[in-house]
This record gives C-alpha cells, sequence and structure tokens, in this order.
C-alpha cells in the first residue's frame, strides 16, 4: 500500500546524529567560554580584567561587582569629593547670610552707618547671596535626583557643566575682590570714629553664638576664599573623574575658566596699586590668552553700557581691518588695501524671559547687536579703535571675486573690510554678522543705501 507523504511523521530533529554531536560540542565549548569570560569579565570603567572571581551578591550590588578594586576606590573618592564641594558650597552661603543679617541689616536699622558707607563696606554682598541660593539649589537638585535614581555613586551628577552655566558668577567675585582693600580700610576708618559702630561690632562678636565668636572682618574674606577653593575642589573632583566620563571636559574647562579670572583679578590688583593677591596658579597660554579675552570684554561691556545677564558674546578673537578709499577696490584686488591687526567682539544684548538672569531658559529676542574694535594692547591697556558700529545700522555683503574677505558699511558713513588668516573663520564671521545685521534695524532705511555697496553687483554670494 503508497503511503501518502502527508501521514510520513519524522522522528529525529532533521539533524543527522554526527551535526547534532557537534552542535552539543560547540554549545558546551560556549557555555564554558561564557562563563570564564564572566568570571574574568572587564571593569565598566576602565575595561580591565582584575575583578575577584568570587563576589558576594547580597552585598554588594551589581552595578558595584562589576567594578574592579580601582574604580570603587575612585568612584568612593568622586562622589566624596562632589559632595565636599556642595557641602562647602552651603557653609559659604551660611557665611554670607551671616553677613548680611547679623551686621548690614542690623547695622542698616540702628542707623550705624549710612547707604554709602554700607555700600562702601559690604560691596555687592547681595549678588554674590542671589548667586550662591541660585547655584546651590541646582546642586542640591541634581544629588537629590541622582539618589531618587538609585545612583549611589553619583556619577550622573555633572559638577562642571552646572559651574560654566554660572560661569556669570565669577565677574561678581571680581567686583567683590577688587573692593576689598577699600572696604577693609573704610570699616577699620569708620570703627575708630563711631563708638556705637564698636560697641555693636564687639557685643556681636563676644555675645552672638552665631558668628562663632568671629569678628566681621573675618566674614567678609569668605569670598576670597571661596573663589580661591574653586580650582582646589575641582582639581580633586577631575582625578577622581575617569577621562570617558561626559563632564570631564567640562569640569576641566571650569577649572582654567575659574584659573583665567583669578589671574585677571592678581593683574588687577596691581594696577590699582594693591600690594594683595589671590592665590597664584601657573600660567600657561592658553590661561594668558583667557585673561585677555576677560580684560577685552569688560572694556566691551563698559563701551555699550549693557548688562551683563543680558549680553551674549557670540564671536570673539583677532581680525585684519581695511578702510578702503573707495568703492571700486573689488576690482583692484584685496592685495591693494592696507590691513592692520584688530581684536574684533560681536555683542548681542538679548532680553530677559524672566525676573532671574541666572535661570537657564532659552535666550529672548535679539534687543540690540554690535561689533567692538579693539586696537591691540598698548601700554598695558587696550584702546578702542572707534565707538562700536551698531549692526541695525550696517550692510554686510562679500563677492565671490575676493572670497577670502568681508565688506560691512556703517549706512552713510564708512567701509571697513575684514579678513581673517583663515578662510574658513572668515566665512564663519561673515555668517554670524550678516545674520544679526538681517534681524535687526529698518530694511527701507539699509535698501536706500544698497546701490552705493558692493553687495549691487551681478555675483554676490546668497
Amino acid at each position: 500500500t503508497r503511503t501518502k507523504s502527508v501521514d510520513v511523521e519524522r522522528a529525529d530533529s532533521g539533524i543527522g546524529q554526527m551535526s547534532a554531536r557537534k552542535w552539543r560540542n560547540r554549545a558546551s565549548e560556549t557555555l564554558s567560554s561564557l562563563q570564564a569570560w564572566e568570571a574574568h569579565r572587564p571593569c565598566t570603567d576602565c575595561g580591565e580584567r582584575d575583578l575577584p572571581v568570587e563576589t558576594d551578591v547580597q552585598n554588594c550590588n551589581q552595578r558595584r561587582a562589576d567594578l574592579c578594586e580601582k574604580c570603587r576606590k575612585r568612584r568612593t573618592e568622586r562622589k566624596e569629593s562632589v559632595l565636599e564641594f556642595v557641602n562647602t558650597e552651603a557653609s559659604y552661603g551660611e557665611d554670607l547670610r551671616i553677613i548680611k543679617e547679623e551686621f548690614y541689616l542690623p547695622m542698616q536699622a540702628a542707623g550705624l552707618l549710612s547707604q554709602e558707607q554700607l555700600q562702601g563696606i559690604f560691596s555687592n554682598i547681595q549678588e554674590l547671596i542671589d548667586l550662591n541660593e541660585n547655584f546651590l539649589e541646582i546642586l542640591q537638585e541634581e544629588i537629590d535626583q541622582a539618589f531618587d535614581q538609585g545612583d549611589d555613586d553619583l556619577m550622573t551628577v555633572c559638577i562642571g557643566e552646572i559651574f560654566l552655566e554660572f560661569v556669570n558668577m565669577l565677574p561678581a567675585f571680581q567686583t567683590y575682590c577688587l573692593q576689598q582693600s577699600s572696604s577693609v580700610n573704610m570699616l577699620n576708618a569708620l570703627e575708630k570714629e563711631k563708638e556705637l559702630l564698636r560697641i555693636f561690632l564687639n557685643v556681636s562678636q563676644n555675645d552672638n553664638t552665631a558668628l562663632r565668636r568671629m569678628n566681621l572682618r573675618s566674614f567678609l574674606m569668605a569670598p576670597l576664599q571661596r573663589v580661591t577653593k574653586y580650582p582646589l575642589l575641582l582639581s580633586r573632583i577631575i582625578k577622581a573623574t575617569t577621562e570617558y566620563h561626559p563632564d570631564h571636559g567640562s569640569l576641566r574647562e571650569a577649572k582654567s575658566r575659574i584659573e583665567s579670572h583669578l589671574e585677571h583679578i592678581n593683574m588687577k590688583t596691581k594696577q590699582e596699586g594693591n600690594t594683595w593677591t589671590l592665590r597664584s596658579f601657573r600660567q600657561d597660554s592658553k590661561k594668558k590668552r583667557e585673561v585677555i579675552n576677560i580684560e577685552m570684554r569688560e572694556t566691551a561691556l563698559k563701551t555699550v553700557g549693557w548688562l551683563r545677564e543680558e549680553t551674549r558674546f557670540v564671536m570673539e578673537g583677532s581680525l585684519q581691518l581695511a578702510q578702503p578709499p573707495d568703492g571700486q577696490w573689488v576690482k583692484k584686488g584685496s592685495k591693494t588695501l592696507k590691513f592692520q591687526n584688530m581684536q574684533v567682539l560681536l555683542l548681542v544684548n538679548m532680553k530677559r524671559v524672566s525676573e532671574s538672569s541666572l535661570e537657564s531658559a532659552e535666550p529672548g529676542p535679539v534687543k540690540d547687536a554690535v561689533l567692538v574694535l579693539i586696537r591691540d594692547k598698548n601700554n598695558g591697556k587696550f584702546h578702542l579703535l572707534r565707538e562700536p558700529l551698531r549692526l541695525s545700522n550696517c550692510i554686510v555683503s562679500t563677492d565671490p571675486d575676493c572670497d577670502d574677505t568681508f565688506e560691512l558699511i556703517e549706512i552713510r558713513r564708512e567701509a571697513f573690510v575684514f579678513r581673517d588668516s583663515d578662510r574658513a573663520r572668515t566665512h564663519h564671521w561673515f555668517r554670524q554678522i550678516r545674520r544679526y545685521s538681517r534681524e535687526l534695524g529698518s530694511w527701507k532705511k539699509r535698501r536706500n543705501a544698497l546701490p552705493n555697496i558692493m553687495i549691487s553687483t551681478p555675483h554676490t554670494r546668497p
């Protein structure tokens, strides 16, 4: 009888005995390899394979069980360093609160000093208090969030990124430090002159337990001590942070920024004839460059008169500048122009979206944009070439025959030709300046000036 094919049922797996034996052997070898890898699995932080073979899972969670002894220790050190940064910031904030609540407000309420004298002694202490409160609030939120997410090692806390977001507190420290010498001299003179003030300070130091038997001069040193401690605290966190950590680069940049500001404060202190200096740090070319940038930003801000928290420095650096005598320089070529080196800063004034200038929200609309031209340093000081160029009154253009330069014309006034030693960077400057010149000002007003500049040529770059 013929059997239908559909009635035939295979009793084996479809794999021959020899093939099945090979697969079983291979599976056994793979399992052995996995067990061997598990016994010597690499550390999740450094990739080394010096983990202990036996791990007590009940006493150590899986994340720390995947770490070598060296990385466990490093994570512990990093956690301690992060907590030290936050805790010392809180202690510093408490000292600022004491200055205000135990000295400033009582002296103001009792009429011991005039408002001008209080301002001379306590300087911008309220600004430092506001900065500390906002900075500490963000730090504490990051710590709490890390613990809530089960990150007991605080590896997700990025101190460097947070510090760079609050980099505007560094100029506030600078203002306080530069006035410290005159503040102490004023306090000494007033204490000798006013008996009631002298009695108040003595009683406060001896009877007020919140002061820990410290006098006002000691508390007034708190901001100076704090700003010089930032590089040391950041260095400790950097040392305990692996280079693969996402915050490693921000930590190094934050440390470099604070060191540059300290060097700048020392430089300004010497210029004003004071003998005291903050803790000095070794300078290198990058830090010197940053110190120069800080000084140029201060010069630019003082010139335009904008609030620091409303100002963005879009671009800054060295450019070559020429002022062509006529509009025919394109036909003759840029080689006929006489260029001079100039420090150029592109500043944008942003409208604040909230009352607090420290909130990390999106910036508001652009109110104004200027180009500040500063001569290279001469006799230890920077000097402006002219008043700032307001981009709302300027037209920026370029020509394909001179693609290594761009032209900026101030309506009915002067024309300037700029270039950078690097052609790509020249184009970047051009795009940024053109962007803000288009966003601001009256187009009708600028349109009337178009026939007088090279933007009217038929081969203008879009």
